[in-house]
């Protein structure tokens, strides 16, 4: 005989099944003999469930439906020509640049693609307002091979490079991207390879920098180049540090972490998140 299950409330089966309700039967009876195999209704269905990009929460996520969040997300999807439901994702990357923006750095993404996040960025702070530059930095044209390592390679990295290029996931169109920043001017695109072109990052002063490179050595390379550089209070968002399928990613960001005797929050967005003491 089917057990009944541990949440079965019996006043919300009658309610929910109004028939057995008006027959007068009993809830728990009736649900064992006939509500399971009928595919009765036995609770509430829960609502306002978030489910979106590997996450699912019944938490508060409100700040979807703030009209500010709302703006700069559709600019982010501007730029990539759709949504790719990375609300959580794109929050926590709003809530990072909003308080580093208080901070006297400038801003550094390395590994732009079309500019989703940096755009959303841009567009919530009035970037021109602000006396910052944001560097933008990526290769314009997938991984190189030469950077990426054995243990990734044999995970399949460099057959997931190739097919996101293909499908078009991974911009090789570097005008598009330099339309799509056009809006703004204080910024600077620089394209190659990650650690090559970190010595094009002309600040001393960094508050803000986003790391999404998708390969673990130059996202390493980035963070150790960077981090002298990287303010009090400074904030680094690691966009796959805990994001499945990236496990190659976070162990070298523990180990980088491990040396350097810094912390790494693994946020439940797949993000990691370091604030600089």
């Amino acid at each position: 005989m089917d057990k009944l299950p541990a949440d079965f409330d019996a006043a919300i089966y009658l309610k929910l099944n109004s028939d057995v309700a008006k027959a007068g039967v009993d809830p728990i009876k009736h649900y064992l003999n006939n509500g399971i195999k009928e595919g009765r209704r036995y609770k509430k269905a829960l609502s306002n469930i978030y489910d979106h990009d590997g996450l699912q929460s019944k938490h508060n996520h409100e700040f979807m439906k703030d009209p500010s969040f709302i703006k700069a997300y559709e600019r982010g999807c501007k730029a990539v020509g759709q949504d790719y439901k990375w609300y959580w994702r794109v929050h926590i990357g709003l809530w990072a640049a909003s308080t580093a923006v208080k901070l006297r750095g400038d801003f550094v993404e390395c590994g732009v693609n079309r500019g989703f996040l940096s755009s959303a960025i841009m567009e919530l702070l009035d970037w021109d307002s602000l006396n910052h530059t944001f560097y933008l930095l990526d290769t314009f044209s997938g991984l190189d091979e030469k950077y990426v390592s054995k243990n990734e390679k044999d995970n399949g990295i460099l057959e997931r490079n190739k097919k996101s290029i293909d499908s078009g996931f991974y911009t090789t169109e570097l005008n598009s991207v330099k339309n799509n920043f056009s809006q703004w001017k204080n910024i600077k695109i620089v394209q190659g390879v990650i650690p090559e072109t970190l010595k094009q990052i002309k600040s001393q002063s960094i508050a803000f920098l986003h790391i999404d490179l998708n390969c673990s050595i130059p996202e390493v390379e980035a963070l150790n180049y960077l981090w002298p550089r990287l303010i009090t209070g400074g904030i680094v968002l690691l966009d796959d540090y805990a994001y499945f399928g990236y496990q190659s990613q976070k162990e070298a960001m523990d180990e980088w972490a491990k040396l350097n005797n810094v912390a790494i929050a693994s946020l439940p967005s797949g993000q990691g998140l370091i604030i600089k003491t």
